[in-house]
């Protein structure tokens, strides 16, 4: 399980820490055991004065097609199982340097709302990024409710996180959920590059500003608890059960 999230660093990108979900088998399917090693990974970067930066990547193809789906039946059942991804989501909001994306493939649920507490996103154009929660009968969460009207207005975000619409790459970048669409080549190389320069500029400065721009850390918070509260709700309904039944259904 340990392999599934990779820390790396390199001496080519003094400052900048990686963190690589690494389950192409799975196309990136988030377990809790992951959930929980990516909560730490912000946590351990938080604290480490030599961090400048840091980037999230997946593997070709897959940035991360959600949670995993054994995992989040059993959170239906038990809510308390979810510990992990509401730590992680926490954990998001509240981290105060420079967070980076590189996005290649699919980029589902939480594959792309976490891209939404990222400053700077880089994608290929064969990236999709969907946020299918009501076809659960479920809710947007990690602060998406808030942050995506914010970023791209009403209409867009409805149409993402309640008609369930799939996003190109260059429909995400006019919405301003991404900074830039790149090729598959250059992924890795331009999100490393951009992570550096930032972690070459006045440590600071650039916190500081950081922090201006964001905002409240605890209106995101706020959010993210009302969304855990009613999310939590829909999964023990009725018609989550019916969804949840059709879904499995169409996966056998």
């Amino acid at each position: 399980m340990s392999d599934h999230i990779l820390i790396e660093r390199s001496d080519a990108h003094p400052g900048v820490l990686v963190v690589r979900m690494n389950r192409p088998e799975k196309k990136n399917a988030i377990t809790r055991d992951m959930y929980k090693r990516m909560a730490q990974a912000l946590v351990d970067a938080g604290s480490d004065d030599s961090v400048r930066a840091v980037v999230i990547f997946g593997v070709p193809g897959s940035f991360s097609a959600g949670n995993d789906l054994a995992d989040f039946m059993a959170i239906a059942l038990d809510p308390s199982q979810g510990e992990g991804v509401q730590q992680f989501i926490f954990e998001l909001a509240k981290f105060e340097k420079p967070l980076l994306s590189g996005v290649d493939g699919l980029a589902i649920g939480i594959g792309t709302t976490m891209n939404l507490h990222c400053d700077m996103t880089f994608a290929t154009p064969r990236s999709l990024f969907k946020a299918p929660f009501t076809d659960l009968a479920l809710v947007p969460e990690a602060a998406s409710s808030l942050i995506g009207p914010r970023i791209m207005g009403h209409q867009r975000a409805f149409a993402m996180f309640v008609a369930g619409t799939g996003f190109s790459a260059a429909e995400a970048r006019e919405a301003g959920i991404i900074w830039k669409v790149v090729s598959e080549e250059e992924l890795e190389a331009t999100t490393l590059a951009a992570a550096l320069d930032l972690a070459n500029r006045p440590r600071q400065a650039v916190l500081l500003s950081r922090r201006l721009l964001k905002g409240s850390v605890e209106e995101i918070h706020a959010r993210m608890s009302e969304e855990l509260v009613i999310f939590n709700n829909q999964l023990k309904s009725k018609e989550a059960a019916a969804a949840f039944q059709a879904f499995m259904s169409r996966k056998k």
